[in-house]
């Protein structure tokens, strides 16, 4: 009887009393002869209990670490992308204060503010990402020391500039200014002022005045244009826009109020064509121009031609019809609708299916935005690069070679006429996308390859 209570003590007694460390958590019961001849037996169970509070705060702590992994892991990322930017920044302004550095006719006026501005701001940008990751790399302090150097290379460049280049390019001026007025003398030419269409059509086209690169500063914005308005309204004629883009999608126009402001990168106001859930006026191609403050382009969603009034902010287009999307000019794509505006009004180029792909020249009326009348030319589009007009007289324009461009056809709407001709100009450089004269100034607006160009052009005597 004895044994049979030891054996029910043993039972029922805690099991952590009898459990050495090493046997925690497993159960095994043990039996053996007591110092009387009795059997004993010792029973060890595991302890059941479950820390779940400790798990439950272990799951926590790790979730809240994983988050804030994954925000370390964003925000270096963003970092990264932000460093990939900046040194690609750094790489153009150190090429360009290389460019500065390799002769007198590099340098461009404005160009060592434009460097000042953008070294400072690439030294914040610096700045601010070295506070972000809290950090005292030696590449930090690299960055610095170039930026540092590069300071001291524009300071020197302009002071050598001052004292000595700026008058050599003064009297270089005067001395084309003397040369030009020569040939002046020599030629029969034309001094027909402004908006007037006394002259016997182009004699020639001046030098490329090649202003800067865009307001974008990026040479990869190979594609669109500037210029001034060509029927400007009162306190805007001094007003010029521009746009560029790495492709011939339009997205927005950006005015100036003046040239030293678009030199100085200092907009007046930018224009944006889309914004997402609220409108979506884009366009294509780069023939655009801009007229008593409206945007004349080709637009994009349905193939027609637009208008965007920067007044009123509002859009209109209208199809051409029987324009083909398949011609477009020798340089580019997209380029089916090319504007123009001169001395007698609006206008638009393109090619139908009717024509075999040769240009169609339309006169737009300005009231109704319609095609009013339309000539047809001989001319296969796609072999043309470029083509505008001047006094009701369109001119059309080829490549001769990587430096120069040839206006070889014309034809004029007031006589139904058309001509070959062959009037070359120089070419800033070989790839260019735009190409339109401005009757409120005589002059001719080129964006090549990322850069403002314009020439001065020189008309017939009557």
């Amino acid at each position: 009887m004895m044994d049979l209570l030891l054996l029910v003590l043993l039972l029922v007694a805690p099991a952590h009393t009898w459990l050495s460390l090493e046997d925690w958590g497993s159960g095994r019961v043990d039996g053996s002869v007591g110092e009387f001849g009795q059997c004993v037996c010792n029973v060890f169970l595991p302890d059941t209990s479950f820390p779940a509070d400790r798990v439950e705060q272990m799951q926590t702590s790790s979730n809240q670490l994983s988050v804030e992994i994954k925000l370390h892991i964003s925000k270096v990322s963003s970092l990264k992308v932000q460093l990939v930017i900046l040194l690609g920044q750094l790489s153009n302004l150190t090429a360009r204060v290389e460019n500065l550095e390799s002769g007198p006719d590099k340098y461009i006026k404005l160009e060592f503010e434009l460097l000042r501005i953008e070294l400072r701001e690439f030294e914040a940008l610096v700045m601010q990402l070295k506070t972000s990751l809290n950090s005292s790399l030696p590449a930090f302090e690299s960055l610095f020391i170039e930026i540092r150097n590069m300071s001291l290379i524009v300071d020197q460049l302009e002071s050598y500039d001052r004292s000595n280049l700026e008058v050599i390019r003064i009297e270089f001026a005067k001395l084309q200014r003397k040369l030009e007025k020569c040939q002046d003398d020599k030629e029969d030419y034309s001094n027909a002022q402004i908006g007037s269409c006394k002259h016997g059509g182009i004699l020639r086209i001046g030098k490329p005045v090649v202003s800067q690169l865009n307001a974008d500063l990026n040479g990869g914005f190979k594609y669109g244009g500037w210029g001034k308005d060509s029927k400007p309204l009162p306190g805007s004629e001094n007003m010029l826009w521009y746009y560029g883009y790495t492709d011939t999608l339009v997205t927005k126009i950006t005015r100036y109020s003046d040239y030293y402001k678009l030199i100085m990168r200092q907009a007046f106001k930018t224009h944006e064509l889309y914004v997402r859930y609220q409108y979506d006026w884009q366009g294509t191609g780069n023939n655009y121009i801009v007229r008593e403050n409206t945007l004349y382009y080709q637009f994009r969603s349905t193939f027609s031609m637009a208008k965007f009034n920067m007044t009123s902010l509002t859009v209109q287009n209208k199809v051409i019809p029987k324009a083909s999307t398949r011609f477009s000019y020798h340089y580019s794509a997209n380029q089916n609708l090319d504007f123009a505006a001169d001395e007698s009004g609006l206008w638009v180029m393109y090619a139908t299916e009717e024509s075999n792909g040769n240009l169609v020249l339309g006169r737009i009326n300005e009231e109704t935005f319609e095609v009013e009348r339309v000539w047809q030319t001989s001319e296969y589009k796609q072999s043309i690069t470029n083509a505008f007009m001047i006094c009701g007289v369109l001119y059309a324009t080829r490549s001769v070679d990587t430096q120069t461009e040839e206006i070889f056809y014309t034809y004029d709407t007031n006589k139904n006429e058309e001509s070959h001709v062959s009037i070359r100009f120089e070419k800033f450089q070989d790839f260019y996308v735009y190409l339109d004269y401005n009757p409120a100034d005589q002059k001719l607006y080129m964006y090549n390859n990322g850069y403002y160009v314009y020439y001065n052009v020189k008309f017939k005597a009557a």
